[in-house]
């Protein structure tokens, strides 16, 4: 049985509209095509692409914090 839907899935936009590297925003994580067709797909196609971009993000920031871990700490070696 399918699910009623009776609110509006919102855009994951956060009015940081830029492409990354990776040719994603680094607003709302969501891809060039993603952003451009968000008003004519369906809600389970908006449902699926906020999934991905929450991976998306879940990804940046791992690889932030895996960085930001090896460049921030200074392990002083013995003075002896």
């Amino acid at each position: 049985m399918r699910q009623l839907e009776f609110f509006d899935i919102p855009s994951p936009c956060i009015g940081v509209c830029e492409s990354g590297p990776r040719g994603y925003c680094v607003g709302c994580f969501r891809s060039r095509e993603e952003r451009v067709h968000w008003h004519s797909v369906d809600d389970s196609t908006k449902r699926i692409i906020v999934q991905a971009c929450t991976r998306r993000k879940r990804a940046y920031l791992a690889r932030k914090n895996k960085s930001s871990d090896t460049d921030t700490h200074f392990n002083q070696g013995s003075l002896f």
